[in-house]
């Protein structure tokens, strides 16, 4: 109880209502609290563990870098080992334009800094997103993000943001020789997981080469496998301009980056010198952990069983004549109910279960699920007849 009182005197708040786990550590997919109960977490912190907690590889790399050194410079003026390997690395599994990498602190970091770039870039200054689109929570990040009431309390924002409807081929047109830049999370998460159309994504890729703007995908949420591809965007045949990345890139650390091609990442160079900055951007410890974490990848994750595991849980859940409607693709999934009140519902009786489900802050009707990619199928199917059975204890149609 005492720490509980001092974490919610001493620290910062979200919420009204966390969740107030004392956490004790933590591997693969479960969580531990101080009394030794064990969760599952089907959630991956939020996109975060996609190879699960406490990956041997990554702890690994990591324990080996600290030995050598932390931080030792601001980013860009040594040549360090681990930034330098990660770059190349995440280069060579990227398209042939998306060749030059920024890193920096967070996938919102990454989103501000894309927003900069395209404005140099093109010299231009309007930027397109979408409804029901989040991008981040600093101040750029939020202008163009598409929730109104998430945003209300702290405009005015940047100008010149436009929003147009998501999956909606015909407003494409409004994106004009004015646009620097279209932002979009490939597929979008906090809106519920909204998966693009293949004619949609393709219309978007054509009419941003008419006019000249640049394309920019947020992956942070949707990236590093989440949709049962390394990068969402090989689901459409379609290549951004500028890729964001974040959350599980840096296997459990934080971290985000911003890929585009070495000619656009120049104009962060010069007129004015350093136009884009970061201190901690490439510390060396963290760019270790991505490094370990992209090799976990070519080495350990199997997309084809993440699909066959992922349609286990899809198959158990939507059993229940609760579930509305769902959308999945790869292990990213949202599961609608009749109403915010009963999600949460769903989300607190699981975590008494001992599973970690959540909400979406854009679309509070339905309740999420992504867990690790390398969850095994004993566990996929345990977190699933959990979820169902919290599904069914909290109906109280049936409780008398």
């Amino acid at each position: 109880m005492k720490n509980k009182e001092e974490f919610l005197a001493v620290q910062a708040q979200t919420n009204t209502n966390p969740f107030l786990l004392e956490i004790e550590n933590a591997k693969g997919v479960y969580l531990f609290d101080k009394n030794g109960k064990s969760y599952m977490d089907m959630i991956s912190g939020v996109g975060v563990a996609n190879i699960g907690h406490q990956h041997p590889k990554v702890i690994q790399a990591i324990k080996k870098q600290a030995d050598k050194y932390l931080h030792v410079m601001v980013y860009g003026e040594f040549i360090q080992e681990m930034p330098l390997k990660f770059s190349k690395k995440i280069t060579s599994l990227l398209p042939s334009n998306l060749n030059c990498v920024y890193p920096v602190n967070s996938g919102t970091e990454a989103n501000e800094a894309a927003i900069k770039l395209v404005k140099r870039v093109t010299k231009r200054s309007e930027i397109i997103s979408f409804r029901g689109s989040y991008h981040g929570s600093t101040h750029g990040s939020l202008s163009v993000s598409g929730n109104e009431i998430k945003k209300r309390a702290f405009r005015p924002l940047l100008p010149d943001v436009r929003f147009l409807e998501f999956n909606n081929t015909q407003m494409l047109e409004q994106i004009s020789d004015k646009t620097a830049g279209v932002i979009m999370e490939t597929v979008q998460g906090d809106a519920g997981v909204r998966i693009p159309t293949l004619e949609f994504i393709s219309e978007l890729r054509k009419k941003c080469s008419e006019v000249g703007a640049l394309l920019i995908f947020d992956e942070i949420q949707c990236g590093m496998g989440r949709t049962g591809k390394l990068f969402a965007f090989e689901h459409f045949n379609v290549v951004p301009d500028i890729l964001t990345l974040g959350k599980a890139i840096g296997g459990g650390l934080p971290m985000g980056v911003l890929v585009s091609s070495h000619e656009n990442l120049q104009e962060f160079t010069t007129k004015p010198n350093l136009g884009h900055i970061t201190t901690f951007g490439g510390n060396p410890l963290i760019c270790a952990s991505a490094l370990a974490t992209l090799q976990v990848f070519s080495d350990e994750i199997d997309f084809e069983e993440v699909e066959k595991k992922a349609k286990i849980l899809e198959k158990i859940i939507i059993s229940s004549n609760e579930i509305k409607s769902h959308r999945r693709i790869g292990m990213f999934y949202a599961f609608d109910m009749e109403s915010a009140q009963r999600v949460e519902k769903v989300v607190k009786k699981c975590l008494e279960l001992g599973v970690i489900s959540f909400w979406f802050l854009s679309h509070p009707y339905s309740f999420r699920i992504a867990p690790p990619l390398n969850i095994s199928y004993e566990e996929i199917e345990k977190a699933a007849q959990l979820i169902l059975k919290a599904i069914e204890e909290t109906n109280t149609k049936y409780n008398y």
